[in-house]
């Protein structure tokens, strides 16, 4: 690309090393501020010309649709593949990349406002951190030992469960989450004649079906809407369980195929080594602003406050009209990667390919909110151990879950307790994180920011005997947050991919399609990624013949 058609937008991130164990303790308020102020939107950008260049006059280039974990993983899967030469640019329509992935700050403290683990089940995400130069500051959970609130009392979630299906029914009856009734249940199982499943089932069905209701009220739930969001009786046990779903159409006993899975180390919370989830020293958020500022290093432009309202094709490949404030401008590129939302992907295939765009619009989303409650820990009870909390729906309260991130992570409990803020007496701090917000229920997330964290600290002193006014509060609101995965929903993307074979040179990845998870998301994302490269390589050898 010429120096007259285009300038490359400046984006100023900070890079890991600023981030260290001194700026976390005692400087972090400043660090966030200074990732937040370096990620401006780009300045307004020469318009490309219409016409399409010659061919090999220009590298082939390739835009990125969204900014988010996914989007700047398919970048830095692009630059990284010494098979692919080629000019990528990332269009974020927001302020600032990294998506659903943020650094924030409460009274002066470094927090995620989003994801704050990474699965360490799956290799993508903690290998992207090391490759982005964060392995010094990947760290284990201080405690994995989790409660949920049943009957009235916070019980300790019992060990061996696969996504609330029990393993263990000896830890289970002692945990006192079930009733006696529904532990007698249980065991019908293995009695039971086997559950024919010809296509996918929801979770809540199935698991049912088999164990009883209750096991899907007090544990499949919570668990599945501390991840989804979303209802067990519409989730996709496909999707949520994929070892599971493939063992139960193998077995007759559903118990009989949770311990073949926690046996063979298939489910993440089966038998393996070291622990399931891993998190980054100063916050997950580090990721995305790590891994932007070695793109920029790579010649990748990211393009922020850029929506990309176009696409359409052409001779070359694909056309782009991207908007900076409303002004638009046409872009020319080889390849497309769609890294948006699916409504956000579905409105740019319209015209391209309305099938995929029809299957993309029908993903509902669940909106979500974080409140992070800062503590004074001399009021805390001692009680308050382990890492959080699940609630199930079932018992009626707004919060469906909550970290005791001080407890959780030794960087949080080392933040708070050395940060010293010049506007409160109190220099020690316990951070507590709640979650609220379900699937059809957007009434709980329609008040204000100060009724909402008050809502959540009285529920949280309810069940765990927290202070019932916190020292501080922040509140973080996600809108279309947690793509529902319903049953069918692999058919469904599968159909997607499969048409957009007929439009070449367009690949979808994010949480839409294959897990919710980062480390999910950038599987997808390396996957749009080698889809491209292999594209590329076959129009340029068709293009000599």
């Amino acid at each position: 690309m010429s120096g007259n058609q285009r300038r490359r937008p400046s984006l100023r991130v900070i890079a890991g090393d600023l981030v260290q164990e001194t700026a976390r303790q005692t400087g972090a308020a400043a660090v966030v501020r200074s990732a937040r102020d370096s990620l401006v939107p780009s300045p307004r950008v020469a318009e490309v010309e219409e016409n399409n260049p010659a061919p090999g006059e220009e590298p082939t280039r390739i835009a990125v649709i969204g900014g988010g974990i996914a989007g700047l993983s398919a970048a830095w899967a692009l630059v990284k593949d010494k098979s692919a030469d080629v000019e990528v640019t990332i269009y974020e329509a927001s302020p600032e990349v990294g998506g659903k992935i943020r650094l924030g700050e409460i009274d002066g403290i470094a927090i995620d406002e989003g994801a704050e683990s990474l699965l360490a089940v799956r290799p993508e995400a903690l290998a992207l951190a090391r490759s982005v130069g964060l392995a010094g500051s990947i760290v284990n959970p201080a405690t994995s030992q989790a409660s949920v609130w049943s009957r009235g009392e916070l019980r300790p979630l019992p060990p061996g469960l696969i996504t609330g299906i029990p393993t263990d029914l000896h830890a289970l009856a002692t945990s006192g989450i079930l009733s006696v009734p529904g532990l007698f249940r249980i065991p019908l199982d293995h009695w039971l004649p086997q559950t024919r499943i010809e296509g996918d089932i929801s979770v809540g069905d199935f698991v049912a079906t088999r164990l009883g209701s209750e096991v899907v009220d007090r544990l499949v739930e919570p668990m599945l809407g501390g991840v989804y969001a979303g209802r067990a009786q519409d989730l996709s046990l496909e999707m949520a369980v994929p070892a599971l779903f493939r063992l139960a159409k193998r077995e007759r006993s559903l118990l009989r195929a949770a311990h073949e899975a926690r046996a063979t180390g298939a489910a993440p919370s089966g038998a393996r080594r070291g622990p399931v989830f891993a998190g980054i020293s100063g916050g997950v958020g580090r990721l995305p602003i790590a891994l932007a500022d070695r793109l920029t290093k790579r010649g990748v432009t990211i393009d922020t406050g850029a929506t990309v309202t176009g696409l359409r094709s052409n001779e070359r490949g694909w056309r782009l009209i991207v908007s900076h404030h409303g002004q638009p401008e046409r872009v020319n590129v080889d390849a497309v990667v769609l890294a948006a939302p699916a409504a956000s992907a579905a409105r740019l295939l319209r015209q391209a390919n309305p099938h995929a765009a029809a299957i993309l619009d029908g993903i509902n989303y669940a909106s979500v909110g974080l409140v992070t409650l800062a503590y004074d820990p001399e009021q805390v009870p001692a009680t308050v151990q382990g890492s959080g909390m699940l609630v199930p729906p079932i018992e009626g309260l707004s919060v469906k879950a909550a970290t005791y991130s001080s407890r959780k992570w030794a960087w949080v409990a080392r933040s708070g307790a050395v940060r010293k803020s010049s506007s409160r007496k109190n220099s020690h701090y316990m951070l507590v994180r709640a979650s609220l917000g379900r699937f059809g229920e957007p009434e709980v997330l329609q008040r204000e920011d100060d009724e909402l964290a008050a809502l959540a600290a009285a529920e949280l002193n309810l069940m765990a005997g927290l202070p019932e006014k916190p020292i501080a509060h922040r509140v973080t609101r996600w809108g279309g947050a947690l793509p529902q995965y319903t049953v069918g929903h692999r058919g469904r993307i599968a159909r997607v991919r499969e048409l957009l074979i007929d439009t070449p040179g367009i690949a979808v990845c994010g949480a839409a399609y294959d897990g919710v998870g980062i480390a999910a998301c950038i599987g997808s994302a390396q996957f749009a990624a080698s889809q491209l490269v292999s594209y590329l390589a076959e129009k340029e050898k068709w293009a000599h013949g």
